[in-house]
């Protein structure tokens, strides 16, 4: 998949949202994670002195190193590679650290991430960090341009897709043919295409309809009348597939409600006792 700006152009060629955070979210989830790590940082920092209190100052360095590395580095590394990007901060906030082809995160990122977090962050107390993720598209820190990540959202308002009518010249067609099993990643590619149709390059949106649905006759039989666009194809596969759906679910209903009633009542038309 090729990224572009803020969107991911999948293989069929339909743009989809990536749902960039905000680096205002960022700088809030990273406020949660200092308080989280920080403080356990502290607390580890001052018992580790104590306890090498009488050693000489390598030993007391050494020490402190120790407890930073584990704290700032080790701790957030391990968090985000068994939590998939997530963190106490994250979590909060709706995010999520993906690769930028939207996949989830390894050890690898993780590790870029915290190891370079130590001077973009806390060693220059943020500034760094906030300045470049300012002057990037998808509010990027350095270790997400060097980890090749970035923080997505994964918590907020939905937006409901638009409902798929039928062409009325198609309805009668459609309703008597046999239509196979649509993959699942093809169907909602095809509806996804129809949403966003109206807002695409009219040259795009010839070349990517007619690419649809020309793989969408393939699971169709009979073919659609001669000379039918390719959308009002796909629209009325998509609906009708959609309405032998929504009947299977409603007789599957029907059919539990009915055996539901015959475990109740009882054999032979014994009536039920009255209390």
């Amino acid at each position: 998949m090729d990224t572009v700006e803020d969107e991911i152009l999948t293989g069929e060629g339909v743009a989809l949202s990536t749902g960039a955070a905000a680096i205002t979210n960022r700088m809030l989830s990273g406020l949660i994670d200092l308080i989280v790590y920080g403080l356990p940082s502290m607390a580890l920092l001052y018992f580790l002195t104590a306890a090498t209190m009488f050693a000489n100052a390598a030993a007391q360095r050494a020490t402190a190193i120790a407890a930073m590395v584990i704290t700032l580095v080790i701790v957030p590394t391990i968090v985000e590679t068994l939590s998939r990007g997530r963190s106490v901060g994250r979590l909060a906030c709706g995010l999520r650290v993906v690769r930028d082809d939207g996949g989830p995160i390894s050890f690898r990122h993780a590790f870029i991430r915290a190891l370079t977090g130590l001077v973009e962050i806390f060693g220059t107390f943020g500034i760094l960090a906030i300045t470049v993720a300012v002057l990037n598209a998808r509010a990027k820190r350095i270790g997400d341009l060097l980890a090749g990540t970035y923080a997505m959202r994964v918590r907020g308002p939905k937006r409901a897709l638009p409902p798929i009518e039928a062409p009325p010249h198609l309805v009668t067609w459609v309703s008597a043919a046999d239509i196979l099993r649509l993959p699942d990643g093809f169907a909602l590619t095809c509806r996804m295409f129809l949403a966003r149709a109206a807002s695409l390059h009219p040259g795009s949106r010839a070349r990517l309809g007619t690419e649809l649905g020309a793989r969408m006759a393939e699971y169709v039989s009979p073919l659609p009348p001669e000379g039918t666009h390719p959308e009002h194809l796909i629209a009325a596969v998509l609906w009708e597939r959609g309405q032998r759906e929504a009947s299977i679910e409603q007789r599957r209903a029907v059919r539990a409600e009915d055996e539901a009633a015959r475990v109740a009542r009882l054999p032979y038309g014994v009536p039920d006792a009255v209390n």
